[in-house]
């Protein structure tokens, strides 16, 4: 019911699905770009409607009171930013405990303009032996879902510079705070 629903709602406002055959029972799904608040709203309906089971990384703040059992029901996973504490070993141990896992990461850690990508993302992949699902909100063309499947060579700057060709003109909401495609880490 909530597939139907959150499509028809996507429809009603304009939007389309896409998503390439073959959906891989485990990968990183990269969230990009991210640029509001309005992504999350988004990127949600899209999940919904693809029938996507996920689970998603974000900043431990988020997950206090009144909200925090909420967002871990909805399959949120706090990360303190902070601190270096094993988190990329800590994600491919659960890729490697389950059979079906789709985790969703924001590549550039924030809704503000960085300077290039953090790496964790791309690290869990290789560990965690995972393709990667590029995912994305285009507002320009009101298109959500996933653009590609791709498996890494293990070489950063060929990956990155895959991974970038498939993000030219996708637009975020605020095409001014999209961070480059290039490693930051």
């Amino acid at each position: 019911m909530l597939k139907k629903l959150a499509a028809r709602l996507l429809a009603w406002h304009g939007w389309t699905l896409h998503e390439p055959p073959q959906r891989p029972t485990r990968a990183v799904l990269v969230a990009y770009p991210h640029t509001s608040n309005w992504d999350a709203l988004y990127a949600l309906l899209a999940k919904l409607a693809l029938g996507l089971e996920v689970r998603w990384v974000a900043k431990d703040s988020l997950f206090r009171w009144p909200f925090g059992g909420l967002l871990r029901s909805l399959g949120g996973i706090p990360v303190n930013r902070r601190v270096r504490n094993g988190f990329v070993a800590a994600m491919a141990a659960q890729f490697a405990a389950q059979s079906k896992l789709l985790l969703v990461l924001a590549p550039e850690g924030t809704r503000a303009l960085t300077a290039g990508w953090k790496s964790g993302f791309y690290r869990i992949a290789l560990t965690a032996n995972v393709p990667l699902a590029l995912g994305f909100v285009d507002y320009a063309r009101r298109q959500a879902g996933i653009l590609a499947y791709l498996t890494l060579s293990g070489d950063p700057a060929v990956d990155i510079a895959e991974i970038a060709r498939h993000y030219v003109d996708r637009p975020g909401r605020r095409p001014a705070l999209a961070s480059p495609i290039r490693w930051l880490d």
